[in-house]
């Protein structure tokens, strides 16, 4: 059950959706999306100021003038598809939710985790630079 009008968060969603993410709706296409073999950036999106002024801004500066280059990019809308929420949740290997958050997987396996506080009072150059930074640490290709 969705908890704000498609309305309001369409913009939120379309900001990732131009960025070359795509949607997953159901618990599903979270499986299926974070089970394919390669790199994965999920975003745990979120209409909190946090995510509109640093997360979604922090994330598509990484992809675009950073240079990320991952084999899929999903996201999930936290607040509207509770269920694809969750289901992503599970795979954060017992860290506590919030939102926003972005997740780093390889071949289906968690290598990096950023949660609410990464993105709290940070500039999206700050974050797409600790983006960059744990690309880098973990061995992926820029």
């Amino acid at each position: 059950m969705a908890n704000y009008p498609e309305f309001q968060v369409a913009p939120m969603r379309e900001e990732l959706v131009q960025a070359g993410f795509s949607q997953l709706m159901s618990p599903g296409e979270v499986d299926r999306a974070l089970a394919r073999p390669g790199t994965t950036l999920l975003v745990v999106n979120s209409v909190c100021g946090c995510a509109a002024a640093g997360a979604r801004p922090g994330v598509i500066q990484a992809l675009r003038a950073k240079g990320l280059r991952f084999d899929h990019l999903v996201t999930v809308f936290a607040g509207m598809e509770t269920e694809a929420t969750q289901q992503a949740r599970q795979y954060f290997e017992g860290a506590a939710p919030s939102s926003p958050q972005v997740a780093i997987f390889r071949d289906g396996r968690l290598v990096h985790l950023m949660g609410r506080t990464a993105f709290l009072e940070r500039t999206p150059d700050a974050i797409a630079e600790e983006l960059a930074a744990a690309v880098q640490a973990i061995g992926l290709s820029a």
